[in-house]
């Protein structure tokens, strides 16, 4: 009997949201557009972005074939048929309420909303309304230009980053870090590194965050705090910035040497690096494009190759999930997952 009225609940339902003249109402419409995206067995090869959400499902952003969820079970992919404008994803992050949020910087700039059920294209307002809330969300904009996004839960706004003073040149924003006191850090090329506290904006322009090398700039992709509390825009140089001592001075920042190239060498150019995490030993990790990962326990580099056929293969970036592990995504082999010695491709 229950099943019965269970039945005739639901079709009286579908009849009273049914307009009068047979056509199917807006919240119809709504229900029958939600995104189911499509099993696949494998992730695609090109993965730039990893990010695991409150309900540990992994989530990884591709180059250039969408987004990949795994939920442990099944690997579900979602691409423009799907409702992203676009199939390369720079950044993933989530909101409080468990809703994700996918940023593609090129070839044009576009963050989506996905609850779950539908992709929803946020569309930003042009603003100066700098400031600094606990619960916003901040994003990256289309590379070649000077501007950022800062989302509030219900408006986008599209905020430009004001020049340095001592180099009015044109630059890019290449990385965004909210750091341990809440405060927002902007990693440029070529113009150094910029703070937001919800008051003012300060640079950090030293040579060794804006210098040129190869007739190119590296740039500032990765920011992250070790465990002192010191803050690493390359392996060249560390910065204090909350400790008491710099607190007292006339800058808002103290520099200090720190551990230069990554494999030893005087003149390295293993001295930047493309991404990197702390670990839950509070160990540094970084990622080099073509050099494997490197880790600094704050005494000792220790190298780890991550190759393929005996060939060093490219990364992009590294993350460390809800459980502490760590995870690559590479160029043009997936995912790969450290073990405890070493790193071994992802498959399901």
């Amino acid at each position: 009997m229950t099943l019965i009225l269970n039945i005739v609940s639901t079709f009286t339902a579908l009849i009273f949201l049914t307009s009068c003249n047979g056509q199917p109402t807006k919240q119809q419409i709504d229900v029958m557009k939600k995104v189911r995206g499509e099993i696949v067995s494998e992730l695609g090869s090109n993965i730039m972005v990893i990010y695991q959400d409150k309900n540990d499902v992994y989530w990884f952003g591709s180059w250039e074939t969408g987004i990949y969820k795994y939920d442990g079970k099944e690997l579900t992919n979602y691409t423009t048929k799907h409702g992203l404008p676009n199939n390369r994803i720079d950044d993933i992050q989530e909101d409080e309420s468990g809703n994700m949020y996918f940023t593609s910087c090129h070839p044009r700039s576009s963050i989506v909303k996905f609850d779950g059920n539908a992709m929803t294209t946020l569309s930003p307002v042009s603003s100066n309304d700098w400031q600094l809330e606990e619960t916003d969300m901040w994003f990256r904009h289309a590379y070649q230009n000077e501007k950022v996004y800062r989302y509030d839960g219900s408006t986008l706004y599209e905020l430009s980053l004001p020049k340095p003073p001592n180099l009015p040149n044109p630059f890019e924003i290449y990385s965004i870090y909210k750091d341990r006191t809440g405060n927002i850090w902007f990693g440029t090329n070529p113009v150094g590194v910029c703070r937001y506290d919800g008051i003012s904006h300060e640079w950090i322009t030293e040579d060794d965050v804006t210098e040129f090398r190869n007739e190119g700039a590296n740039g500032v992709r990765s920011i992250i705090e070790d465990r002192n509390g010191d803050f690493w825009f390359n392996t060249e140089f560390r910065y204090s910035v909350y400790d008491s001592v710099t607190q007292r001075s006339d800058k808002f920042y103290t520099r200090h040497e720190s551990i230069g190239g990554l494999d030893g060498k005087k003149d390295s150019y293993l001295d930047e690096y493309l991404s990197t995490v702390k670990d839950d030993n509070n160990d540094l990790w970084f990622v080099s494009y073509l050099d494997g990962v490197w880790e600094y326990d704050g005494t000792k580099i220790t190298h780890h190759p991550v190759e393929d056929l005996s060939k060093q293969i490219a990364l992009f970036c590294i993350y460390k999930d809800n459980r502490g592990d760590l995870w690559l995504g590479t160029h043009e082999n997936g995912a790969y997952k450290y073990n405890g010695s070493t790193f071994e491709k992802f498959t399901i």
